[in-house]
């Protein structure tokens, strides 16, 4: 049964109580930290039915599937760096709305990375492969969305595209315990700390309850 929490993983805060989603590897302690950067990742959705998402081709994650993102430039604001970064990895802008945050620590890295995610439901502008990122639709597995209301019209059309499904086995392993929660549109907040084998070793995730 989920229960409410306000006692959230150090780096995480919320000012109300949240449902946990998800939590392991409480036999290890959480890894100190000294530091904290932030950054954004971006998604944008059509239909409850498929996602865009990128094909990292270089640097921090490359090889990995992932929203489009990266640091927020000094002077700026979270969701202007979301914009920009959307912009510059995809080609697109999209009216993107903030939907929780996540809270990584890398073992052996002192800086700890806290992400703001964003996401919209119509875009803007040519979808475009750039240096960094190569954006791909994927279809939303059933699996992986809040159950539907009977009475609620579904765009055939959309569902009719043929798709690959999200790639998860190609993403950061704590993907598919937020996605669902950001997929429902329900507000998160989450903490996953990584070993140097890049294997989670504490995790833990929480959202808003269910409307």
């Amino acid at each position: 049964m989920s229960k409410e929490t306000t006692e959230l993983p150090p780096g995480l805060a919320h000012d109300a109580p949240l449902v946990e989603a998800a939590s392991g590897g409480e036999e290890n302690d959480w890894i100190a930290y000294d530091k904290v950067k932030q950054y954004t990742n971006a998604f944008v959705i059509q239909n409850d039915s498929k996602i865009l998402l990128g094909y990292k081709k270089r640097g921090f994650g490359q090889g990995l599937w992932n929203g489009f993102g990266g640091k927020v430039d000094p002077g700026e604001t979270s969701a202007q760096a979301a914009v920009r970064e959307l912009q510059e990895e995809a080609g697109i802008t999209a009216p993107l709305q903030l939907r929780g945050i996540l809270f990584f620590v890398l073992e052996g890295v002192d800086t700890a990375f806290h992400i703001s995610v964003y996401s919209a439901y119509e875009y803007s502008g040519t979808i475009t492969e750039t240096d960094e990122m190569r954006p791909e639709w994927f279809s939303i597995q059933d699996s992986l969305l809040p159950p539907r209301n009977p009475l609620t019209t579904i765009d055939h059309d959309a569902q009719a595209e043929e798709l690959p499904p999200i790639p998860l086995d190609k993403m950061w392993a704590d993907d598919e315990f937020w996605m669902p929660l950001m997929l429902a549109r329900r507000y998160f907040v989450g903490r996953a700390d990584f070993g140097a084998d890049n294997k989670m070793r504490r995790w833990w995730f929480g959202a808003t309850p269910a409307s």
